[in-house]
C-alpha cells in the first residue's frame, strides 16, 4: 500500500534532476518479456518526446522501473502520471486486459542536489538487477539504458577506439 508520506517535502523543480521508482500493484512480476518491457520503454520516450522529461537512465525490474530523469515542461507528478497511465494502456491493449491495474498508486521521488552524481547514480540503477540477484553483472540484464554508456559504446568501435579516429 503506498504511504501518504510519500507526498512529504515532494518538490517539482523544473530541470532539477530525480530518480524516479514505480512498483507494480501487488508487485506482479509483469515485465518478464521484451512485448512487456518494451510498453514501458516507449512510454519513457514518449515523455522526453513530450518534453516532460529528458532520460539520462533507466531499469525495468519485472516488479518495478527505476527512472533517473531531468524534469522539463511539466510537473513531477503529471509527468508520472503520464507515463503510468500511456505504459498502463499499452501493457494492458498488448495483453488483452484492458482495465486491469498495472502500478500501484503513488511512487518514490528523490531529487539530486546536484549534477555531479549523475553518473554514479545512473550506474547504481543499472545494478539494480544484480542486487536483486537476477544477472551476475549488469550488462547480462536486458532491460536497462544508461545515457553515459550507450554513448560511450555508440562512439566507439567493437575494439574500444573512438569511430572518428583514424586507422593506420
Amino acid at each position: 500500500m503506498p504511504s501518504s508520506r510519500l507526498l512529504f517535502g515532494r518538490r517539482s523543480i523544473r530541470f532539477a534532476y530525480y530518480t524516479l521508482t514505480t512498483t507494480v500493484a501487488k508487485r506482479r512480476r509483469l515485465f518478464t518479456d521484451e512485448a512487456s518491457v518494451k510498453c514501458v520503454v516507449d512510454a519513457l520516450r514518449q515523455s522526453d518526446q513530450e518534453h516532460r522529461s529528458k532520460t539520462l537512465a533507466w531499469v525495468v525490474m519485472p516488479d518495478h522501473v527505476h527512472w533517473l530523469m531531468q524534469l522539463r515542461d511539466d510537473d513531477l507528478s503529471r509527468c508520472v502520471q503520464c507515463f503510468k497511465s500511456r505504459s498502463a494502456r499499452a501493457f494492458n491493449l498488448l495483453h488483452g486486459s484492458e482495465g486491469t491495474a498495472v502500478w500501484q498508486r503513488g511512487y518514490y521521488d528523490h531529487c539530486l542536489r546536484s549534477e555531479d552524481g549523475l553518473r554514479t547514480h545512473a550506474q547504481y540503477l543499472i545494478e539494480n538487477p544484480v542486487r536483486a540477484g537476477l544477472v551476475a553483472a549488469p550488462e547480462d540484464y536486458p532491460y536497462h539504458w544508461n545515457r553515459w554508456l550507450h554513448q560511450t559504446a555508440a562512439s566507439t568501435n567493437k575494439n574500444g577506439t573512438p569511430k572518428d579516429a583514424v586507422s593506420d
